[in-house]
């Protein structure tokens, strides 16, 4: 049993598939925002484009996105808080923070993604998206280490000082 790579404990088949295939919607826009993250996973672009609102299409590249999707390793997702968006609602927002592998650089993706829902259909509009630094996985040089210039002194001592 593989789980969902949503974070759902559910085998993928059970959680996020059926959205993604068209088999089930998705009734709310946490749900959607977790089929979209295992669109991304499994490189599922056209399930990410019909899922986008046409109000925010115009700006999508589906060119990009499938690249971005497949030259990444995505490594889980976070679900921060949601407001609104359950069944009987017609707008809600999700923060999320998506954590993902792109040129051997670990990113943190965290954004605060709009939803609309339109003739029972969740749609995202649009996210806010926070600035995160990027941490390079490079080793800090230690003091009494040869220092990293070249010149063969201690760190400490050269470019340490």
């Amino acid at each position: 049993m593989s789980e969902c790579f949503c974070g759902n404990t559910k085998e993928f088949k059970e959680c996020c598939e059926p959205y993604i295939t068209g088999t089930k919607q998705p009734s709310t826009a946490e749900a959607t925002m977790r089929a979209r993250y295992s669109a991304y996973c499994s490189c599922n672009v056209d399930y990410i484009k019909k899922t986008q609102h046409p109000k925010g299409s115009e700006d999508f590249d589906e060119n990009a996105t499938r690249e971005w999707a497949q030259d990444s390793t995505w490594l889980g997702l976070q679900i921060l808080e949601t407001k609104n968006g359950g069944p009987q609602d017609q707008n809600g927002v999700v923060e999320f923070k998506a954590k993902y592998r792109h040129k051997n650089i670990e990113h943190t993706h965290h954004e605060c993604s709009t939803f609309q829902k339109e003739d029972g259909v969740w749609y995202f509009v649009d996210g806010k998206v926070f600035k995160t630094p990027l941490v390079q996985a490079t080793p800090k040089v230690g003091r009494n280490e040869p220092c990293t210039c070249g010149s063969g002194k201690k760190y400490k001592k050269c470019c340490g000082q």
